[in-house]
């Protein structure tokens, strides 16, 4: 070995700057750390550090196993002199470098190359590489990594640059570490939802790149896509940006005439920004053509976001939606709709000829609990024009069409921690009528309540017997109620009809047991209504009818009450034998006896004559029609009866291995239900009300449910149906004539493969005041159909022929059976018989299709009844569904591009059937 000087060959250590290159870190580190041979080689002064490096040619071997350590640099202080005066620059390296090959690692002096060769792997701070062989030609200040070929000849181990979150793939890379410029040959990237591979790309400088024969796409496969864009001259600065030249879309390696001259893709890494909304094309019958759902995103912080969207028909017909979301981490979250449309049917001047305005308002809101657990502010609002959902231009909400009910409610709550505990609540609620387009709103409802209080209880804390249980509590609930309609919505004449009153109640209860098996209450209720309008009844001789004249002003009334009841839980078990199938059955009774007193208060009552001579005196309260109603003009003597059955059963399990027998439950519940009136006269009044039968259970393993219920009557009718005080088996009947009887099954089944899909509900198409079920067909939003209309499965989909005829396909049905039988006049008729059925299956990997339809046996005709098909095409979505019966018959096609990036990349078709 030759010698210097200092009979040592010494490698100055190189400190310059580090590097944020991912290339320029990886390459300068193996360089420095295998070392450079007489590339840096000299005399080092006495005051420098250095360590000291044999120059010969190091290599490991496969065969010998013995593999290379990772060599590490590290600055070492032996010099016991003065340091220096001169500041040294920064060191290079602030890491340990790593490194480690499989077959060998081999460093050539002579030739100055080091080669890292079959699974080549290279690790600094965040930065790892990995490739099949590993280069460095110091003559020429250059790397190369590229891939290898295994045994069969088949290029394998890819090269692997990752640092962070960010991945390139490509077959080969050739970089220099002086001027750091490199050329990548095929590479690969993720960038957002696009997925880019280039034939060639050269990396100018740190943040431009300039890619030749270039595609993007956003299929899971860049080698073999669906389809992809197709431009030859691309500049690419990450995370900011993308230009081309000239892109050609192709699909399916044929490449189509859909093209442009240049195109700018934004790289932002943040989740949204900004940008225009394209719109898409229709026509219809009634307005013609028209552009749907253009408009403008805006990313206004991370925050919250708006969506402006907008609608235009040439018959004048137009829409506008606004969409905002809004979050705050560990503080609340929410979600505003407001939908406004202008609709407009045929032209001016034909008789069909009509113009109206409509709306909708939707938000939802939630409060963490954690923000602050003593309070709670919750929205969840569906409200607007009745015939929103009906005839909207840009809703297809079949269940939402078919329900005649929207309800909003908005509330806070808060608890003070006093003691006793004061809880105060703030409600706003309304109820849409559809049909009637009645509205009833409460705004607000105030409730307020101060926790239990137990005065006799002593410092031990138990609550023990009859005295230390009794226990007083405040409550209040003061209501403003609303009734409008859709024409008086939030008007002058809305809230001049307004309600408002305010209930205090102080219930005083206690509880007890009774002969160590029997379970007693008793409890008295003192209540005082406040109102701020109550009447004045008279007859009117010159409109010769009775009115109602309403009086302003304060006003209140006292009631009290007094109830109790006893209870006890009775278990009875039948005992089959252990060798039986069914080992026993237990039954659980739950009987119970309830007695409540409620006194006259006729003080409250006055009298007014009927009619024009005044012989026809009737008794009515000022009170009557308001929010809490008016109090009784009678004394109220009832006891009520209740009885509450279970019945289970324990059975042989069907898995030999389980030594215990398996519970199922046989019904889950079977109840029945009557009361006595102690003063009633027999006329106005009968003693026994009704007897009402109800009933559950579930069968197949809990997939049926099954809810029965019936009216049982005891008194009899005479020949113009109306209730006579007798008893119906005294007048020739049975012991209970059945007034009305109803029931309710339903049944959902699937494939063992589709019960492991996690099913999201459609939680917009609730609360739109639609099913979260498909019974009524599957809500769409015609503003964004990339969502699928079948639940969709996460797990990549397995489309090899061979394993396609052996494998499972998917497939659900859900059934829904309703029966309601009425007898009140002894028409014994059957007034309600329908079928619902729902059922979807995948009829092909990639072909799913389904179907929501039903049957009234008594209107004998076909219900509500939708069919949909559907084609994965991997990047794409193709789907058509039909609904052929009823006034909103209508059918619609669409495909486009899933991701959101590119929706805009779509042909759809739909047209209203007109009946």
């Amino acid at each position: 070995m030759a010698q210097q000087k200092t009979n040592h060959i010494f490698t100055k250590i190189a400190l310059k700057p580090l590097y944020t290159n991912l290339f320029n870190i990886v390459l300068l580190s193996i360089f420095l750390t295998i070392g450079t041979g007489n590339l840096y080689s000299q005399d080092i002064p006495k005051k420098t550090t250095a360590i000291p490096i044999n120059k010969q040619e190091v290599s490991t071997n496969k065969t010998t196993g013995n593999r290379a350590n990772p060599i590490v640099i590290e600055k070492k202080e032996t010099d016991t002199l003065k340091i220096d005066s001169i500041i040294p620059k920064k060191e290079f390296l602030e890491g340990k470098v790593k490194y480690k090959a499989e077959d060998y690692t081999k460093i050539d002096q002579k030739k100055r190359l080091t080669t890292l060769y079959n699974k080549a792997e290279l690790y600094y701070q965040d930065i790892e590489l990995k490739s099949g062989i590993i280069v460095l030609d110091y003559n020429k200040n250059e790397v190369y990594a590229g891939r290898i070929k295994d045994s069969a000849g088949v290029y394998t181990q890819y090269p692997n640059f990752k640092q962070g979150e960010n991945v390139v793939e490509p077959d080969s890379i050739r970089f220099n570490f002086k001027t750091k410029k490199a050329l990548i040959w095929n590479s690969r990237s993720d960038q957002g939802e696009f997925k880019v591979k280039a034939a060639l790309t050269k990396k100018e400088n740190d943040s431009v790149y300039f890619l030749k024969g270039a595609r993007f796409t956003t299929s899971k496969d860049v080698d073999n896509p669906e389809y992809y864009f197709q431009t030859n001259k691309v500049k690419f600065i990450p995370g900011k940006k993308v230009v081309t030249g000239l892109t050609n879309m192709v699909i399916a390696n044929v490449p189509t005439p859909i093209a442009l001259p240049f195109a700018f893709f934004p790289m932002s890494k943040e989740t949204s920004i900004s940008g225009l909304i394209l719109p898409s094309y229709n026509d219809s019958n009634n307005r013609g053509f028209s552009l749907q759902n253009g408009g403008y995103y805006f990313a206004l912080n991370e925050h919250y976001d708006l969506t402006v969207l907008g609608d235009y028909y040439t018959n004048g017909s137009y829409a506008m939606r606004f969409e905002t979301a809004y979050a705050k981490r560990y503080r609340f979250r929410g979600n505003l709709n407001v939908r406004f449309e202008n609709l407009i049917n045929s032209e001016r001047g034909f008789p069909d000829y009509s113009k109206q305005n409509i709306y909708n308002i939707q938000w939802s809101h939630s409060k963490d609990s954690k923000s602050n657990p003593n309070s709670s502010f919750s929205a969840s609002v569906n409200l607007g024009s009745s015939k929103y959902f009906r005839q909207s231009i840009n809703q297809a909400n079949v269940g939402s069409n078919l329900n005649n009910t929207l309800s909003s409610s908005i509330s806070y709550s808060k608890s003070f921690n006093t003691i006793p505990q004061v809880r105060m609540s703030l409600t706003a609620t309304h109820s849409q009528n559809t049909q009637t387009e009645q509205i009833n709103m409460t705004l607000p409802t105030l409730q307020a309540s101060v926790d239990r209080i137990y005065p006799f209880v002593g410092k031990d804390g138990l609550k023990k017997g009859f005295f230390k249980n009794i226990n007083f509590q405040y409550n209040l609930n003061g209501r403003n109620d609303i009734v409008t309609t859709d024409s008086l919505f939030f008007k002058p004449q809305m809230f001049k009809d307004a309600k408002l009153g305010i209930e205090h109640t102080i219930p005083l209860s206690t509880n007890f047991k009774v002969f160590k098996y029997f379970s007693a209450s008793a409890s008295a209720n003192y209540k005082e209504v406040w109102q701020t309008k109550t009447i004045n009844r008279s007859y009117d001789n010159d409109q010769s009818k009775v009115i109602d004249k309403t009086i302003n002003g304060f006003d209140a009334y006292r009631t009290y009450s007094f109830s109790s009841s006893i209870g006890t839980t009775i278990y009875g078990t039948f005992n089959f034998g252990k060798d039986k199938k069914i080992q026993s059955i237990r039954h659980v009774m739950r009987p119970s006896v309830s007695y409540g007193y409620t006194p006259s208060f006729e003080k409250y009552y006055d009298t007014y004559a009927a009619d024009a001579s005044g012989t026809m005196i009737k008794e009515y309260s000022r009170f009557e029609g308001g929010i809490f109603g008016a109090p009784g003009n009678s004394n109220s003597n009832i006891l009520g009866f209740d009885l509450s059955n279970t019945f289970e059963a324990k059975v042989v399990d069907k898995d030999s291995t389980k030594v215990d027998p398996k519970k199922i439950m046989l019904l889950n519940n079977l109840n029945l239900s009557t009361s006595y009136d102690i003063n009633a006269d027999g006329k106005t009044t009968f003693a026994w009300s009704p007897v009402r039968l109800s009933g559950g259970t579930q069968l197949f393993d809990n997939k049926m449910n099954v809810n029965f219920g019936a009216t049982l009557n005891p008194y009899a009718i005479d020949n113009s149906g109306a209730q006579i005080n007798v008893f119906n088996i005294d007048n020739g009947g049975s012991l209970f004539r059945m007034t009305s009887a109803n029931m309710t099954l339903n049944y959902s089944i699937s494939s063992q493969k589709a019960e492991k899909k996690n099913k999201d509900k459609d939680d917009q198409g609730q609360r739109n005041g639609g099913r979260d079920d498909d019974l009524f067909g599957t809500n769409t939003d015609l503003s964004d159909r990339r969502k699928s209309q079948f639940d969709e499965n996460d797990e990549e989909e397995k489309d090899v022929i061979s394993e396609f005829f052996n494998s499972k396909l998917p497939w659900d049905m859900t059934f829904a059976y309703s029966l309601t039988y009425g007898n009140n006049n002894r028409e014994k008729q059957i007034i309600g018989n329908s079928l619902m059925v729902s059922a979807n299956a995948d009829l092909t990997p990639k072909w799913k299709a389904g179907v929501s339809t039903g049957y009234d046996f008594v209107q004998k005709g076909v219900t509500f009844t939708q069919l949909r098909f559907e084609r994965d095409l991997l990047s794409w979505r193709m789907d058509f569904n039909w609904s052929p019966f009823g006034q909103q018959a209508n059918w619609s096609f669409f495909i486009g591009i899933k991701s959101g990036v590119l929706s805009d990349i779509k042909w759809e078709k739909r047209s209203f059937i007109a009946r």
